[in-house]
This record gives C-alpha cells, sequence and structure tokens, in this order.
C-alpha cells in the first residue's frame, strides 16, 4: 500500500491503472499508424517521393554524423545517442515511404522495391533491427558502439545494392 494525496493507493490497483493506460496506448498509436497509412494513400504521389528522398536524406546525414563521432573525427560523443535513436525513429519502417503508386519520376528506388516487395521489407526489418541495436551501444562503449554502427552501415548498403540506382 502506498499513501499520497491522502488516498491510499494499493500496488495492485496501481498495476490494473497502468495496464489499462498501456492498452489505451497501444490502441491510440495503432490508430496513428492506421491514420498514417490512410494519409499515404490520400497524398500525391509526387509529394510521396520528395518526403521519401528528404527522409533518406536526413538518414544519410545522421549515419555521417554518428560516423564522424564513432571516428573520433569529432568530439561529440555526447550526441551519438540522439543520432542513434533518430537512425532508429527513420528506419522503424522504410516500407511506408514506397507505397505502391510512387515508382515513377526523379526517384533512386529501383522497381524491385515493388515488385521485389518481400526482399525488400526483409532487408527493412534487419536495417530497424540493427538500428535497434546501435541504439542499445551507443551508450555505452564506443567499440561496441562502433561494432553496431558498422552492421548497420553495411545493412544500408546491402538494400541500396538491390534495391537502389547507382549513384553517377
Amino acid at each position: 500500500m502506498m499513501k499520497t494525496s491522502g488516498h491510499t493507493v494499493t500496488t495492485r490497483s496501481m498495476e490494473k491503472t497502468m495496464k489499462k493506460n498501456t492498452a489505451v496506448g497501444m490502441l491510440i498509436l495503432g490508430s496513428l499508424e492506421l491514420l498514417g497509412t490512410a494519409a499515404y494513400a490520400e497524398s500525391d504521389p509526387e509529394d510521396i517521393i520528395k518526403y521519401r528522398q528528404n527522409v533518406m536524406k536526413a538518414n544519410g546525414a545522421h549515419m555521417a554524423a554518428a560516423g564522424a563521432i564513432l571516428q573520433g573525427k569529432v568530439d561529440y560523443k555526447k550526441d551519438l545517442a540522439y543520432h542513434a535513436k533518430t537512425l532508429q525513429t527513420i528506419n522503424s519502417d522504410i516500407p511506408a515511404l514506397f507505397p505502391k503508386g510512387s515508382d515513377f519520376g526523379d526517384t533512386k528506388a529501383l522497381d524491385g522495391v515493388w515488385a521485389k516487395r518481400a526482399d525488400f521489407e526483409k532487408r527493412a526489418k534487419d536495417t530497424r533491427a540493427k538500428a535497434d541495436a546501435f541504439v542499445k551501444a551507443a551508450g555505452g562503449d564506443t567499440k561496441a558502439a562502433l561494432a553496431k554502427f558498422k552492421e548497420l552501415s553495411d545493412s544500408c548498403k546491402a538494400c541500396h545494392k538491390d534495391f537502389r540506382k547507382e549513384e553517377k
């Protein structure tokens, strides 16, 4: 039992409240995810392509910043966790950036993104897992963080090899 503001609260009632709040939170997040998917469906494909390109540029910028920190080129170790967390967020659902109907125009995405969707999604899932592992390592030993960063970088490169046009 715990006394708060003149009220006695049992651990059991606190657990029930926390479970209820967690369930409500998950319901809200699920609804937002569905709304986000619907928003993609209603967006202009050219706007989706531009958005995707901006997200991928941001992804590259955070990879470059994290790499510079881990290689000792800049002394911003305190910012490594921020870059890692941002990379995790960006890579949380890469396939959503490539909806049907956004496979034309000025884009580096190859047709395989849509034609070999299961393979693309598998690569994206692997990259997401590598980003998750990088977040866990980023707050600790630099050597361990560098190893996880390299795994993330290799995962990005593997996906680019099969699903992105080569740079000229």
